[in-house]
């Protein structure tokens, strides 16, 4: 990736509309482009395309012009002349998880972007996908006013969002209550464990991804000649902290593994010592935390410096973006971690991503890009933009081309719950400032090293 701009790097700063779109929350999103050509396509719709068209109500738009909404943080695109579908994209742009919320919707513009650029959605006579994307902050009773908003001052066909599980679950209390399709890639188990119809979550829950995340360690190891009987788990105490440490449990539990530390910390700590000198004591062979970026960052830190050696597997979030290697340097090789995916497995799709963002396509914005390709492909097959229709074509339907062949499973289809039951978690491990998959063994790209 030599040469090529990162995120808050100076050459992602130029201010061309792009890299402006890349870092910025308040900006404009036009993902439709208002020319003559398309204006006279229009006029030439047959009376089928014409009465889905005007289904779409206030989502059929028409006319160049920009509207900035009442609320500060939720900017409307551009309209055109062409009829568009209105998304509504929620992330956190700002606060300890706005890079994880920058990235998410750099997937979701580029999708977009190829969806409309190829003629739109074609069962609604070529419509083109509208975003609107709005700041949940890193706050989830922030991200309810924001979705409350959203959903009020537009008629969105659907939500995307909202990286963290806790903003998630915020978010899907007011979709659930107003009846909109919420997409996400967040974690916790609560998500789709409530009952609620109208959540879709295209990822494992986390409680599966935990216990991936030992039973893969447990296999690496053993692959490698090594027994592990005792761990450590260290986890930040939010909802997919908390639910993908019992997934952890739950593993060591199966393969009779002693745990000798499992503690909890608040999210954002500053001094990761307490903990680590907890681990240094403790006698675990390998020890596995579950954290955000700048915990990520100070635990693994302050583990090198004391030269506490064992393995330590993270637990995705803050272990598998590029930040992770910046920050940590040297420290940071042949750190394991577990993801829902990774861009290793699908490069025809995932270097578009890193051609127009100038880095790889983490698994957030991925899974994003996912959300909204199965969001568009549910839009085709029911041939209308309703939301009841939408959220009983993605109950019913499996969705098995685009940007659905970037996840592990190659398929996405849901339960009535909303989960994806084909997703299946895998294990990166960072080497020369890239991630690699290094386990289950039939999608690996490299040998798992394993240094106990």
């Amino acid at each position: 990736m030599a040469g090529a701009a990162t995120p808050g790097s100076a050459a992602s700063q130029q201010k061309t509309p792009a890299k402006c779109r890349a870092r910025c929350g308040t900006h404009s999103h036009n993902r439709v482009r208002n020319t003559e050509g398309r204006r006279k396509r229009e006029g030439g719709m047959s009376k089928n395309v014409q009465s889905q068209v005007k289904g779409l109500n206030r989502r059929t738009l028409f006319a160049g012009t920009v509207s900035l909404l009442a609320m500060p943080s939720v900017l409307h695109s551009a309209h055109a002349a062409t009829p568009v579908i209105n998304v509504g994209v929620i992330m956190p742009l700002s606060g300890a998880n706005a890079q994880f919320g920058i990235n998410s919707r750099n997937g979701i513009e580029l999708v977009a972007d190829e969806i409309n650029a190829a003629g739109g959605i074609k069962e609604l006579g070529g419509a083109k996908i509208n975003l609107i994307v709005a700041d949940s902050t890193s706050t989830p009773t922030t991200a309810g006013t924001v979705a409350q908003r959203l959903i009020t001052q537009n008629d969105v066909v659907a939500i995307l969002g909202a990286f963290a599980s806790s903003l998630t679950i915020a978010i899907s209390e007011v979709t659930e209550r107003q009846d909109v399709p919420l997409l996400t890639m967040s974690f916790a188990d609560q998500i789709t464990g409530r009952g609620y119809k109208n959540i879709f979550q295209v990822v494992a829950k986390a409680s599966v991804i935990g216990k991936a995340q030992l039973d893969y360690t447990a296999a690496i190891a053993q692959a490698a000649g090594a027994k592990i009987d005792k761990i450590a788990i260290m986890y930040e105490d939010t909802a997919y902290g908390t639910a993908q440490a019992g997934g952890l449990r739950a593993g060591a539990k199966a393969a009779n593994i002693e745990i000798v530390m499992d503690d909890a910390y608040p999210l954002g700590i500053t001094d990761a010592t307490p903990l680590i000198n907890k681990l240094r004591t403790s006698g675990a062979q390998a020890v596995f935390p579950v954290s955000y970026l700048n915990d990520s960052l100070l635990i693994i830190r302050t583990m090198r410096q004391q030269r506490i050696t064992i393995p330590a597997v993270g637990g995705a979030a803050g272990y598998v973006i590029p930040d992770f290697e910046k920050g940590l340097g040297e420290f940071a090789e042949n750190v394991l971690s577990i993801a829902p995916a990774n861009y290793d497995l699908a490069p025809g799709l995932t270097e578009r991503f890193r051609k127009r963002f100038g880095y790889f396509m983490v698994h957030e914005a991925l899974e994003h890009a996912v959300c909204l390709e199965v969001l568009v492909q549910a839009i085709e097959k029911a041939k209308s933009a309703k939301a009841q229709d939408v959220v009983a074509t993605l109950h019913g339907a499996k969705f098995t081309h685009g940007w659905t062949r970037a996840m592990p499973g190659g398929t996405v289809e849901f339960d009535q719950t909303g989960l994806n039951t084909l997703s299946v978690p895998l294990m990166v491990q960072w080497r020369n400032k890239e991630l690699v998959t290094v386990w289950p063994k039939d999608i690996a790209k490299s040998e798992a090293k394993w240094q106990s």
